[in-house]
């Protein structure tokens, strides 16, 4: 199954080795992530397979512009108009003004097992050597709850990216964390609640640093850009990633 429910109107869609999230009120959908360029179908499939079709998507929302996360975006935009939103400052990145991402060859560098190569081959085959800029993304029309189902909270959380913004969900007690804090990555040895690998990260002191926005929300669900659900609560979460980045890669 590449979805599930996590939470009332709280739907995981699971691309190539990164989490999407659907929230639903009613007819209408949100999307958080859009995957890989590859993950298209899957996002399609996932959103029928709930009973609902791509077109009650009526707004995408962005944690931050690499690769693995605006993937679909054009597809979704192309074919059914949805419009994207994010910070003003990811936005830019988005649109390709400038390069905030791993390079391949930082990738090449770290090609040392099998879980590392393993994770290559797939995003490679799901489109993570082609460019993809968002041309038409927009910033957020305003501040505070967006006018979207499930009326999240963009909540900014600089340092994976200059514009990485995380979104509270209060409706449903949850946290969508993007990249900011994972539970798991094919890169990391680790398991639960960790930064990414310092090579996947602008400045991973300043997105450690950000954690302090995130661990005073009410929120008990973690969803997490990769890895499972946490279940534990984001001050737990919290706790357990500031102990983890000591031990992660560079």
């Amino acid at each position: 199954m590449r979805h599930e429910q996590v939470a009332d109107d709280v739907f995981l869609i699971r691309g190539t080795d990164v989490n999407m999230f659907v929230l639903r009120e009613g007819r209408d959908l949100t999307l958080i992530d859009a995957g890989w360029h590859g993950d298209a179908a899957t996002i399609e499939k996932s959103i029928r397979a709930l009973g609902h079709r791509p077109e009650d998507i009526v707004g995408i929302l962005l944690t931050h512009a690499h690769l693995d996360h605006v993937g679909a975006l054009n597809h979704l935009h192309r074919h059914y108009a949805i419009p994207v939103y994010t910070s003003e400052t990811e936005a830019a990145h988005a649109r390709g003004e400038h390069h905030e991402s791993a390079t391949p060859l930082d990738v090449i560098k770290r090609l040392t097992d099998r879980s590392t190569l393993g994770w290559a081959a797939r995003i490679t085959a799901a489109g993570g050597l082609r460019k993809n800029p968002v041309p038409h993304i927009q910033p957020f029309p305003t501040e505070g709850p967006l006018d979207l189902p499930g009326h999240p909270v963009p909540i900014p959380t600089p340092g994976h990216t200059s514009g990485h913004i995380a979104y509270h969900l209060p409706i449903a007690g949850a946290l969508a964390t993007g990249d900011t804090l994972v539970t798991a990555h094919p890169t990391s040895v680790i398991v639960g609640p960790q930064p990414l690998p310092n090579f996947f990260n602008r400045d991973t002191a300043a997105m450690i640093a950000s954690y302090s926005a995130l661990e005073s929300v009410p929120a008990g669900l973690i969803l997490p850009g990769h890895g499972p659900i946490w279940t534990h609560g984001i001050a737990a979460a919290v706790s357990r990633a500031r102990e983890n980045a000591a031990h992660q890669r560079t």
